[in-house]
């Protein structure tokens, strides 16, 4: 009776090996969170957030699939370049850094495709309006840095359109073309540090 229970004890503990999670956490020194968007129709103009956090859970260190990931942005850190325009952008016309200070994406789902392609499939909450987006992200490698820490490197793609979200500005040239347009184009290139 004893051995028996004892290997059941063992099962379970093996079960709950298999399920645990390796922790990474974003290095902000090395990651860089930007978007592009079309100004007047006929130019981009490109912007980042200089500050955020966000966390990936892992079943082992250099398998990715089925990855959590929990980010979130400062929308009061946006910076585009131009102090006058950062402003706007934390007005109500924008994003309303005021009353919605967060950026947040939570993974739904984290599929590998092939190669170094994955899906990952997220809900993005901006304004506290959630909507489901699909990003294109490349697996760039992992490597074991200078002082013995685990770092491994995503390109990350998507777009979203802004008006779904409640940013709002919606000024049209008298061609009907926006001042800004209502697609955002965002890159992230990230880097992790396993914890």
């Amino acid at each position: 009776m004893k051995k028996a229970l004892f290997s059941t004890l063992l099962l379970v503990l093996a079960g709950i090996t298999g399920f645990a999670q390796v922790k990474w956490g974003v290095d902000p020194a090395h990651t860089h969170v930007g978007f592009s968007v079309k100004h007047l129709g006929i130019n981009y103009v490109n912007g980042h957030f200089a500050k955020f956090n966000g966390t990936v859970e892992t079943t082992d260190s250099t398998n990715f699939q089925n990855a959590n990931i929990d980010f979130t942005a400062d929308v009061n850190s946006i910076s585009t370049g131009v102090e006058q325009r950062d402003g706007h952008l934390k007005t109500d016309d924008f994003f309303n850094a005021a009353q919605f200070p967060d950026i947040k994406v939570k993974s739904v789902s984290f599929k590998k495709l092939s190669g170094n392609k994955y899906a990952m499939l997220a809900d993005v909450t901006i304004r506290n309006t959630t909507k489901r987006v699909t990003f294109d992200v490349t697996y760039n490698g992992v490597v074991r840095d200078p002082w013995g820490l685990w770092r491994a490197g995503f390109t990350i793609k998507g777009k979203i359109n802004r008006l779904d979200f409640g940013v709002k500005y919606a000024d049209k040239l008298p061609s009907g073309v926006y001042a800004v347009a209502p697609v955002v184009e965002i890159q992230v290139n990230a880097e992790i540090v396993k914890g």
